[in-house]
C-alpha cells in the first residue's frame, strides 16, 4: 500500500485545487505535496532494516523478508501514523516552508523546528528511544520536503501546512485491510477501529480484494491526471494488456496468497504487468520518425504505465474469477 497512501492523497488534492478554480498545472504540484508528505509516515519501516542485521544467509529470501516486517511490529503504524502528531506537524512543516532570510522568515522556520523537536522529546517519553528515532526521521523528512517546495516553487506556507496535514491523515486509512490498525490518537489510547478491516473470511480473497482497493487508488490518480491534462485514459491503453488474461492460470500453479504469504503473488503479477506494458511492437524508421514527432515522450510514458495498469487489472480479474470457481472452498 506505500504507492497508494501517496496517490491517493495526490489525487484527492489536485481535484480540489482544480475545483477551486487552480491552474492545472499547479493543482498537479499540489497534489503531489500532499503525495509526498502522504509517503512520510511509513519512514518508520526503517527500524526494520535492523531485522536484517539478524537475518542469516541460509535463511533464504523469504527468511530475510520475514526478519525485516518482525523488526518492524513494535514500532510501524505507531507515532508517525498518529492523526495527533500529524495536527501538530503539519503547520510545523508549513512555518519550515516559509521563505526570505529576514528575521521574521528565520523565526518562522525556528519555531516549526521546536514543534517537531518537542514531538521527538514526547516519543521519546511515551514509546522509548525508537519510538524517538522514527519520529526524528518523521520529522528530518518532512523538513526535507518543506525546504524543497520552498526552494523550488512558490507555493504558500498556508498551502504547503493543508497539503501535508491532508497528505499524513489520509495515509492511516490505507492500512485498515492490510494490517495491525495504526495508533490513530498517539500519545493517547486509540479506542476506535482496533482491528484490521476484513474483506472477506477466506484470505486469498481478502488479499485479492486489498490488491483491488490498491489498484483502484492507482486507477485513481491516473484518471486525475488524464483530466487536468486533457488526455483520454482508454486512449492510452494497448490491446496488449488483454494478455494478462492468462494469468489466470497460476491460480491452479501457486500456493494460494494471503497477507502472510503474498510475495509469489505480488511479484508475479507485477512481472506480468510490466511485461506487458513494456514490451512494444518495434517500429519502421517512417513510423518511429512520426512517433517522435506526434507523440511525446510522456505520451509515451502513459501508454506504457496505463497498458501495464491495465494487464495487471486483467491478470488479477483472471486470477480471482479462477480461484472462485476451481479453488475456493
Amino acid at each position: 500500500m506505500f504507492v497508494g497512501h501517496a496517490l491517493l492523497a495526490f489525487a484527492v488534492a489536485a481535484l480540489v485545487a482544480d475545483w477551486r478554480g487552480w491552474e492545472p498545472r499547479r493543482a498537479l504540484f499540489v497534489g503531489s505535496v500532499a503525495g509526498a508528505f502522504a509517503a512520510i509516515p511509513d519512514i518508520d519501516v526503517a527500524y526494520a532494516l535492523v531485522g536484517l542485521l539478524e537475518w542469516q544467509l541460509g535463511d533464504g529470501a523469504l527468511g530475510a523478508s520475514a526478519a525485516f516486517w518482525d523488526a518492524s511490529r513494535g514500532v510501524h503504524r505507531s507515532v508517525t501514523h498518529s492523526l495527533v502528531v500529524a495536527a501538530v506537524a503539519a503547520p510545523a512543516f508549513g512555518l519550515l516552508a516559509v521563505r526570505g532570510s529576514s528575521r521574521r522568515p528565520r523565526l518562522a522556520r525556528s519555531v516549526g523546528i521546536a514543534v517537531l523537536a518537542a514531538l521527538v522529546a514526547i516519543a521519546l517519553v511515551w514509546d522509548g528511544p525508537v519510538g524517538a528515532l522514527v519520529t526524528g526521521l518523521f520529522a528530518v523528512s518532512g523538513w526535507v520536503v518543506a525546504r524543497a517546495i520552498a526552494h523550488r516553487s512558490t507555493l504558500s506556507p498556508a498551502a504547503v501546512a493543508v497539503a501535508a496535514l491532508w497528505g499524513l491523515w489520509s495515509h492511516p486509512w490505507g492500512d485498515l485491510v492490510t494490517g495491525s490498525p495504526p495508533d490513530w490518537f498517539f500519545p493517547f489510547g486509540s479506542p476506535v477501529l482496533e482491528s484490521r478491516v476484513v474483506l472477506h473470511a477466506d484470505p486469498t480473497l481478502h488479499l485479492l480484494g486489498a490488491f483491488a482497493i490498491e489498484l483502484a487508488t492507482i486507477w485513481f490518480a491516473l484518471a486525475v491526471v488524464c483530466r487536468l491534462t486533457d488526455r483520454s485514459i482508454l486512449a492510452a491503453v494497448d490491446r496488449r494488456a488483454g494478455v494478462g488474461a492468462a494469468y489466470g492460470v497460476a491460480a491452479l500453479a501457486v500456493t494460494p496468497p494471503t497477507l502472510a504469504v503474498s510475495y509469489h503473488f505480488v511479484f508475479s503479477i507485477l512481472a506480468v504487468g510490466i511485461i506487458c506494458g513494456a514490451i512494444r511492437e518495434t517500429p519502421t524508421a517512417t513510423a518511429a520518425s512520426v512517433s517522435r514527432r506526434d507523440r511525446p515522450e510522456l505520451e509515451t510514458l502513459l501508454e506504457v504505465g496505463v497498458t501495464a495498469l491495465a494487464a495487471v487489472t486483467v491478470a488479477l480479474a483472471a486470477f480471482g474469477a479462477v480461484y472462485l470457481v476451481a479453488i475456493a472452498p
